[in-house]
Order: structure tokens, then C-alpha cells, then sequence
């Protein structure tokens, strides 16, 4: 698929020998160090998307907001511009949820998770297919989206005059499952908008899908950007299952710890595993960002038992840890950004935080035709 950035990694001082325990904050500083959320990188869009093995896009937005708080210096602009190039694509992947991934990860992944797609999709719908014969429903879908780009719902319909009596929305879906549908601009180009309209990978990218479906360099990939790891950790981000077989191909390549739990850590062999003491600047994180959701145990990410399950919402971090949720309101002259600590948080963290949110204002609003005021409002814990 791809081997960028697989120079970025350094050697860490004193690393951790093999087959040692591994607490929340190591886990936590080596999830950030490989998610760029310690420090800013200095790489191109496309780049970090291929290291980051995509991000989540159901906002599209949500991806230009991502890079912003991992990179040095990112525009927009950089990002539309792949977009419309066709480099780079929002297509269903990892959990049958809708990722932002290179023209080249796009026809490699898909394949490999094939399987997830139709899983999920039989899971959700099956019951309401019946008496559709399914490769004549992506015959006939793929066909209308290749004479024109459609949303799913203009799709369903038209395959609902093949199979009456079926439920245009569960048509659809299942079609986007069971065929490598992108969404075509100006969907997913910043600061415009425009209806969810998808035609296939192969038409829009002009080049067929990849064979190989085997999962191992998947696997390593997800090790290098999540890792540490156990084998729940990656079936929980990717969707897969079975993958005993590529995890003992891939063993004798890997490094094994363990957490605080007894439970095996999968990782690559130059994974950076940073001090846990290393400091950790506040970020900002869109909705559904990877760095929260893709761990089956999430206490290296939040540290609040409570507030584990629930982490699809915008959210912040303090001291690497999810603080709280953050959101903007928008006036007609002025755009705020609304803090919502999930508990108190330490003076010189607000400041921080505070800072750093402001720097996310000057971003949000820097193709703004009027001039409008930016500010940052905490909400009272006390008052919640």
C-alpha cells in the first residue's frame, strides 16, 4: 500500500524492553506521538493522511480540522485542492464508516475490507433484502452512478423500479456496502457545500481496485499510527474479524508488552514509546476523530470511566487525556468557541486551552468576506 513516513520514527531513549507492562499515560504518550498530537509535523496533507491511514470524514470538514491541529502551518486549501484532483477521496473503509484516504489507499483498502462492509450492511438490512439477488443490485447501482454521480437516495429509488416493494433507503445502503461508492466535490471541499453525490472508485479514479485482501500490512500500519495494540484494539477499529492467522504471519516482525491488565500489546518493532512524563500541549479534535474511537479500551485516551463510551462529539484534550467537548457558535459578527469541561480544569490549562483555541478561530475564520470577532467562552462546570 504505502511506506510514508516510516522515517518519521526515531529510536527512544530507554525504551521499554519487550514483554514489559504499559500503563494509561505510556500508552497515552505513545498514541499521540504517532498521531501527531504532540507536536505539529511538518508533512504535506497527503502524507499524514497516508501515515494517519485516513480520517474520519462523516463531517466533511471534520478532516480539515484534523490536520489543522496535527500540522505545521496546514491550509485549506492544500486539502481542496487533492480533493478535486481526485488524490484524494471520502469512501466507506474502517467500520463501514465514511473515511478521508488517498486516490492509493482508496483502491489498496477497499478490498481488504470488503468484508466488513457487507457484514454490517447484512447485519443492518439483511432482513429487508430479501428476494434481491445482490450482484444484480450492484450491477444495476453501479451502472446509475456511473452514468451519473447520485446521492442514495436518488440511487434508491431508481433501483426500487427494479425491485418493488423494497424499501428505496435499504436499496441504497446496501449498494454503498457492497460497492466502492466516493462522494464527488464540491462535497468535502472547505467552505463550500453541496448534496452527498457518489459514483464509483473506479470511475472517478480511473484505475481498477487492488486483488490482495489478505489484512497484514493493514494491521502493521494501524500498529504504527495506534500502537501499542491489542488484537481487540485493532478488530474495534477496523471492523475486522478472524484476524488470528495474519497476527501469527506478522509476529515474528512485532514486539509484544503488556497492559495493566495482562493483556498482550501488539507493536511494531521502532514504534516510539515516549516518556510518560512527556508534556502533552492541549488539541482540539473534530468529531469522530480516529484518536479517540479506534481502541476497544479507550483509558489511554480517556481517562473518566464515564465518559469512555460516548466520545464522538468534538473534543478536547488536556494533559493528552479527553477533557471535555467544544463546539462553535456562529453569530452574524462574531464566532465563538464553547468549552465544556467535563470537570474542572487547572488554571494554567485554561490558558492553554484558551490559546489554543483561539489560534483554532483564526483558522475557522480566515476566509471570512466580513470582518466578525472571534471569542472563547468556558462553560461553568458548576452550572452544568
Amino acid at each position: 500500500m504505502t511506506d510514508v513516513l516510516t522515517t518519521r520514527v526515531v529510536a527512544t531513549p530507554n525504551r521499554p524492553a519487550t514483554g514489559s507492562v504499559l500503563g494509561p499515560r505510556a500508552l497515552n504518550r505513545a498514541l499521540l506521538d504517532r498521531q501527531l498530537l504532540l507536536r505539529r509535523q511538518e508533512l504535506s496533507a497527503a502524507e499524514a493522511l497516508e501515515y494517519l491511514v485516513g480520517l474520519q470524514a462523516q463531517n466533511p470538514n471534520a478532516p480539515y480540522v484534523g490536520l489543522w491541529t496535527r500540522l505545521v502551518d496546514f491550509s485549506p486549501d492544500e486539502l481542496a485542492a487533492l480533493v478535486e484532483a481526485r488524490k484524494v477521496v471520502r469512501i466507506a473503509l474502517m467500520r463501514w464508516t465514511l473515511h478521508l484516504v488517498t486516490a492509493r489507499d482508496c483502491l489498496a483498502l477497499r478490498p481488504v475490507l470488503q468484508a466488513v462492509m457487507e457484514r454490517r450492511m447484512q447485519a443492518c438490512f439483511g432482513r429487508h433484502l430479501g428476494g434481491v439477488e445482490l450482484a444484480r443490485l450492484v450491477e444495476v447501482g453501479r451502472s446509475l452512478v456511473e452514468q451519473e454521480p447520485r446521492s442514495l437516495g436518488d440511487v434508491g429509488q431508481l433501483l426500487a423500479m427494479e425491485w418493488p416493494g423494497h424499501e428505496p433507503r435499504v436499496l441504497g445502503h446496501a449498494l454503498s456496502a457492497l460497492a466502492p461508492l466516493v462522494h464527488v466535490p464540491p462535497r468535502g471541499i472547505w467552505g463550500r457545500n453541496g448534496r452527498a453525490v457518489q459514483t464509483t472508485a473506479q470511475r472517478w479514479l480511473g484505475r481498477p481496485l487492488e486483488r490482495a485482501t489478505e489484512p497484514d500490512e493493514l494491521i502493521v500500519r494501524y500498529l504504527a499510527a495506534f500502537g501499542p495494540a491489542t488484537v481487540a484494539d485493532i478488530r474495534m477499529w477496523s471492523g475486522l474479524t478472524g484476524l488470528g492467522p495474519a497476527i501469527e504471519r506478522l509476529r515474528p516482525g512485532l514486539r509484544s508488552f503488556r497492559d495493566e491488565h495482562g493483556h498482550e500489546l501488539l507493536d511494531v518493532a521502532d514504534g516510539p514509546l515516549p516518556d510518560p512524563d512527556t508534556p502533552a500541549p492541549p488539541r482540539f479534535l473534530p468529531e469522530f476523530d480516529n484518536a479517540v474511537l479506534a481502541h476497544a479500551d479507550r483509558t489511554r485516551i480517556a481517562a473518566d470511566p464515564d465518559r469512555r463510551r460516548n466520545l464522538t462529539p468534538k473534543t478536547f484534550l488536556v494533559d493528552g487525556f479527553v477533557g471535555g467537548t467544544w463546539r462553535v457558535i456562529r453569530g452574524r459578527r462574531i464566532v465563538t468557541i464553547e468549552i465544556t469541561p467535563f470537570a474542572r480544569i487547572a488554571r494554567e490549562d485554561r490558558i492553554g486551552l484558551a490559546e489554543e483555541a483561539m489560534r483554532l478561530l483564526t483558522f475557522l475564520t480566515a476566509d471570512a468576506e466580513d470582518e466578525v470577532r472571534v471569542n472563547v467562552r468556558f462553560v461553568d462546570v458548576a452550572r452544568r
